[in-house]
């Protein structure tokens, strides 16, 4: 087997255990939103969003929806529930 058809068969086993084989450290994405763009940002567990409902609660669906695209490679967001 070539090296080339190798990797990709290696590449595409990775893939398929990334459960067990992938690890997010840090991460900045843009997340377009219905009505603006949010930067979700994720550092060695620690979860950021720029948008209003993050800022209440430490988690929204901006960061939701990258926590689903990546599943097990990431911590999930901590929610902080508000103090009356």
């Amino acid at each position: 087997m070539d090296s080339v058809a190798s990797r990709i068969i290696k590449a595409q086993q990775y893939a398929q255990e990334r459960d067990q084989r992938i690890r997010v450290h840090t991460l900045k994405v843009e997340v377009r939103g219905e009505h603006s763009t949010h930067i979700v940002e994720y550092n060695k567990g620690v979860w950021r969003c720029d948008c209003e409902e993050f800022q209440l609660r430490g988690v929204c669906a901006h960061v939701m929806a990258i926590e689903a695209i990546l599943g097990d490679a990431v911590e999930p967001a901590l929610v902080v529930t508000a103090v009356h």
